[in-house]
């Protein structure tokens, strides 16, 4: 008989039960000469000895600013070392890290400041075409609470990072003494689609276990080198790549302010990496760098054995070429979100390929996950596709201060509402296929675009696709694929599509409309914004 689509994951190894900062001491204590981060575009490095002193020396600074524990500190800039000398300070000292995203225009910086009540914010003074100075100054009138802009290669900043006296330093100790794994101390805003997002609240116990484990499950010592070209700012870089590292002798690998695939293989080249991150879209930026052999001038990538690759749907043929090509025999696949530290399921090192390329593993140590009916909340069976929810010690505290909201997506129960389609299988592996809010209902037929995404992906001249639901006077609802080409071809009508989707999909899994993209609309993560797709799409079509 069939199983309910429940799964509980293994009771080993044991809960970190310590704050973040006594974890980087105890890092710091055993493996204090290895590197613990490497920032290639500043060309600078740390020890994990001289690591824990700089971070300490900022907490401090963050002590004499007046900075107590629960206060909010914002994190304004894309990924630089001092990005991460500050995670690791505010968690030294209690302060809960605002991470704010570096993409932020005006509006969304001072409803993120507010919201939180962030009183001290730590920025670059720019990246690209975004002022952070001018904007947060702009932003002072509507951000009642916010007291201090302190920018990076300032005269503040370094008095921030000035060596601690004594009574400093034992202060610092005496705080960090106090604190509790169950404290917060970080609070992500959600990249939400409509309306405001809003701030996960997560604990020391939250992420910091969430990273251990992460590591674990890729076999981390500390031997590895984890490149990370992924966003600090959202559970990616700061939790599976830094906390993965701290809490194993690790280093980090900064290979760039942004993402760049040059300089990232570059980064794995010259430092020797053993893993590295990545969503779809940036592996295939990479892989397009690469010859036939995975190599090219300048770049040797033979000391990769591992990586993840999430944030979005991978696409079984990138994961393989990403094994084949740039030797990640023992790449994961991640599946998670902000609410959960983000990791939920993971595949295994030694999975067969073929869970790796076709599912998002199952569940991690010490979490339980299941597929529930969305409109009953009943526990399906095996094999049957409804809404994945998650339970353990990963969970969110809630979003900060809004209880409403909390409500409707953890249940009294402590389940975690992903709003993932998805099916477990006999073994309890979990296949997402699609957002709930991205099925289309085509004359009354299910479609998860996921599927037809999938099958595009095997057409020669398709590098990327995208398939999204419109309006339609007669169905309710069709079809439109957004595709990007590879280089060289020209063009791709629905012409195209249907002489090679027929006969192979069902009728009315193919496509009405084709729209051929240089890019897609994105999140800063990684995410595609089909929303916006489908806003563009109407007026595209004048429906």
């Amino acid at each position: 008989m069939t199983e309910p689509a429940y799964s509980r994951g293994e009771d080993s190894p044991d809960l970190l039960t310590e704050t973040i900062g006594a974890t980087l001491a105890r890092t710091a204590s055993t493996f204090g000469d290895n590197v613990a981060l490497i920032d290639a575009a500043a060309g600078r490095q740390w020890t994990y000895t001289e690591f824990l002193h700089d971070v300490r020396a900022l907490a401090a600074g963050f002590v004499r600013l007046g900075v107590n524990p629960g206060d909010r500190v914002g994190l304004w800039s894309p990924n630089r070392f001092e990005w991460v000398l500050t995670q690791y300070a505010t968690a030294e000292i209690g302060a809960v890290l605002v991470n704010l995203n570096p993409s932020y225009r005006q509006n969304e910086i001072e409803y993120a400041l507010a919201q939180s009540g962030a009183g001290v914010v730590i920025a670059a003074e720019r990246f690209k075409d975004s002022g952070y100075a001018t904007m947060l100054a702009a932003a002072r009138p509507n951000c009642p609470e916010l007291r201090e802009v302190i920018l990076f290669e300032s005269a503040e900043w370094a008095a921030l990072l000035a060596e601690p006296t004594p009574d400093d330093a034992a202060r610092v100790a005496e705080i960090a003494g106090s604190l509790a794994p169950d404290d917060p101390i970080n609070i992500q805003y959600t990249s939400g689609t409509t309306g405001f997002p809003k701030g996960a609240t997560l604990s020391h116990r939250n992420i910091g276990n969430n990273g251990y484990l992460v590591g674990e499950l890729l076999d981390y010592t500390e031997a590895d080198r984890i490149c990370l070209p992924v966003p600090f700012y959202h559970c990616f870089g700061m939790v599976m790549g830094n906390l993965a590292a701290t809490s194993h002798g690790a280093a980090m690998v900064i290979p760039a302010p942004a993402f760049d695939p040059a300089a990232t293989l570059a980064a794995v080249s010259e430092h020797r990496c053993t893993s590295l991150y990545g969503v779809p879209t940036m592996f295939i930026a990479e892989l397009a760098l690469l010859d036939d052999a995975g190599v090219t001038a300048g770049f040797d990538l033979s000391s990769l054995r591992t990586g993840v690759m999430a944030g979005s749907p991978c696409p079984e043929h990138v994961m393989r070429q990403v094994v084949e090509r740039m030797h990640m025999r023992e790449v994961s696949i991640c599946y998670g979100m902000t609410e959960t530290s983000p990791v939920s399921t993971q595949t295994r090192v030694d999975d067969p390929l073929e869970l790796r390329v076709g599912t998002v593993g199952r569940v991690g140590p010490h979490l339980e996950v299941k597929v529930i009916d969305p409109g009953s909340g009943d526990t399906l069976l095996r094999g049957e596709t409804g809404e994945l929810c998650t339970k353990g010690y990963s969970v969110m505290k809630g979003y900060w201060n809004e209880p409403e909201k909390t409500a409707e997506a953890l249940d009294t129960e402590g389940w975690m509402h992903t709003g993932d389609l998805a099916v477990m299988d006999e073994s309890g592996y979990v296949r997402i296929t699609g957002r709930i809010k991205d099925m289309v209902i085509r004359g009354g037929e299910n479609i998860y675009p996921r599927e037809i995404e999938e099958f595009l992906y095997t057409h020669p001249d398709i590098l990327d696709a995208q398939v999204i639901g419109v309006p339609d006077d007669r169905y309710g609802e069709e079809l439109m694929a957004w595709v990007r080409l590879r280089d060289g071809v020209a063009d791709f009508t629905k012409d195209d599509l249907h002489a090679f989707a027929s006969g192979k999909i069902a009728r009315h899994k193919i496509p009405r409309y084709v729209h051929v993209v240089k890019e897609f609309p994105m999140t800063v993560t990684g995410k595609v914004r089909k929303v916006q797709m489908r806003a563009e799409a109407v007026d595209l079509l004048g429906l």
